[in-house]
């Protein structure tokens, strides 16, 4: 079921809050187990064989927990590591089986010139997510960080379907708290008001703005797979679509996430912080899919040695850090690719702090100059990765590429060239040239990707237009040497107040991404 269809908003959602507000207050333990219920339900309405899968996780990895906190407490670390390891090794050769195994037997196969096939492997949904969030939490158990008695609230941290699909990456901690509240099971004018609307602008978002753009990103990506060639404008108009879609559908996503769940009073992990306006890759990954970085450096890269045993050994963390990130997203050489970027692109971001603090202290250029070409080498970075990430091969993804770098030239629709009269004879002499189609479609995609990247840009995000109602846990802290600042003060001082000019602007915004549910588009991050 998805958050952004017509049976979720007006059937299940006000279903399951309803009932458990009513039977909350009486039955706080039966509440619990009606949301659990009702997240299995949400996760099965997609394919109910996989529920199977889900149960034997929940009940495999609460078992395994009380075996690592007994042994812990019983004064036997050495049993308490071996059953964190095997309980480990169990979820991540489920993962490895349901995601990978096919990517494996194919590359096997063509090394070895075999043909072995296992049959078609159907991924099941949030396998990724609840995975990791379970492992987190046999690692922390093991830690003494946290423990579970009751298989009804293990059972609710796996699956609590605000965050089931695709995040935050919850820790055992941060949620079963909050469950533990009697105000919990009340409900509260104030987070109702504050859930629905952050859930709003995320339903906006994702089908007015992300599903808007994508009809001029993916003809892109498709004409590439077939083999077209993409000049430069085409190149660079079909990418940056892509940009602004997941941006947007991401932000979508992970608002109406965090709204869902601050309906039932519960503060999700902040997931998602205007990524784009970082000033170099480090902020990039402390803004965008927060939980999953969080994660990969908890449980990865400081595992891994961190930056605890020298400068090399820091930076081979770090890329085997992302290469295992890209993996993370999907089973294909694009997405180890793409990782495989992001690690370059830390580790010269680290040897150049590195060398500027040793040899340019007092920088080369105007602070604000060398802020701004720092964010656009960011931006840029960030763009060129993404084609990996989207792009269906490697063939496909090189010549975007080659489109991008202008190897392919420069042209313009033919109905466009025509309408400029001396300034096409200029362009023409300069080695522009024309095609005969898509002349509304050029338009459309540039303004889009004019109207949507200041909002990116310069906006403020949904977190901190309602910032004096703690929307979401962990909240970024910037000090603002690592972003872009494109707007002033005036736009700081957007905020979100319980008025009633705030209740028709919201109004409006919902309505608007309701009318706009006109066809099934799921979110981009499901996939993983």
């Amino acid at each position: 079921m998805l958050f952004n269809s017509y049976e979720f908003i007006f059937v299940f959602f006000p279903v399951v809050l309803g009932v458990f507000f009513v039977i909350g207050r009486r039955w706080p333990e039966l509440a619990i187990s009606w949301l659990v219920l009702s997240s299995l339900f949400f996760y099965g309405w997609w394919q109910p064989v996989y529920l199977i899968l889900i149960l034997f996780s929940m009940v495999f990895n609460f078992g395994v927990g009380k075996r690592i906190s007994t042994a812990r407490k019983s004064g036997a670390p050495a049993a308490s590591r071996a059953w964190t390891f095997f309980g480990v090794t169990v979820n991540l050769c489920l993962l490895g089986y349901f995601k990978y195994a096919g990517f494996l037997v194919t590359n096997i196969n063509f090394l070895a010139g075999t043909s072995i096939d296992i049959g078609d492997i159907f991924l099941p949904l949030a396998i990724s997510f609840f995975t990791f969030q379970q492992i987190a939490y046999l690692i922390d158990t093991c830690k003494g960080l946290t423990e579970e008695y009751q298989f009804s609230h293990y059972s609710l941290f796996v699956t609590f379907f605000p965050q089931l699909i695709a995040g935050p990456i919850v820790h055992h901690g941060e949620m079963l708290p909050q469950f533990a509240r009697p105000e919990t099971f009340s409900p509260r004018l104030g987070n109702l008001t504050i859930g629905g609307s952050i859930f709003a602008i995320g339903l906006f978002k994702k089908t007015v703005l992300a599903d808007g753009v994508a009809a001029y990103a993916t003809p892109i990506f498709d004409a590439a797979a077939d083999g077209q060639v993409m000049t430069l404008f085409q190149a660079w108009g079909g990418v940056l679509a892509y940009t602004m879609q997941l941006y947007f559908d991401f932000s979508g996503y992970s608002d109406m996430a965090i709204g869902g769940a601050r309906l039932f009073g519960i503060r999700l992990p902040l997931n998602f912080h205007s990524p784009y306006k970082a000033a170099n890759i480090t902020e990039f990954w402390r803004r965008w899919h927060m939980t999953l970085s969080r994660f990969l450096r908890d449980y990865v890269y400081i595992p891994l040695g961190g930056n605890r045993a020298g400068r090399l050994r820091r930076y081979q963390n770090l890329l085997a850090t992302m290469l295992i990130g890209g993996l993370w997203h999907g089973a294909g050489w694009n997405f180890v690719i793409w990782g495989g970027l992001h690690g370059l692109y830390l580790v010269v971001h680290q040897g150049w702090q590195r060398i500027r603090a040793d040899f340019l202290p007092g920088g080369l250029l105007p602070a604000r100059l060398g802020k701004f070409l720092a964010w656009l080498i960011t931006f840029t970075a960030v763009v060129v990765g993404w084609v990996f990430f989207r792009a269906t091969d490697l063939d496909s993804a090189i010549a975007l590429l080659r489109g991008m770098a202008g190897l392919n030239g420069v042209s313009l629709p033919n109905g466009i060239a025509v309408r400029l009269g001396p300034v096409w004879d200029l362009l023409a002499s300069l080695g522009f040239r024309t095609y005969l189609t898509g002349g509304a479609d050029f338009i459309f995609t540039w303004l889009w990707i004019g109207c949507l990247l200041p909002i990116a840009l310069i906006w403020p995000n949904t977190q901190q237009i309602m910032r004096n109602f703690e929307p979401a846990l962990n909240e970024h802290v910037c000090t603002g040497q690592d972003e872009v600042r494109l707007a002033g003060k005036r736009m700081d001082s957007i905020q979100w107040r319980p008025a009633l000019s705030w209740g028709i602007l919201t109004g409006v915004i919902a309505g608007l991404g309701v009318l706009a549910l006109t066809r099934i588009s799921e979110f981009l991050y499901f996939q993983f």
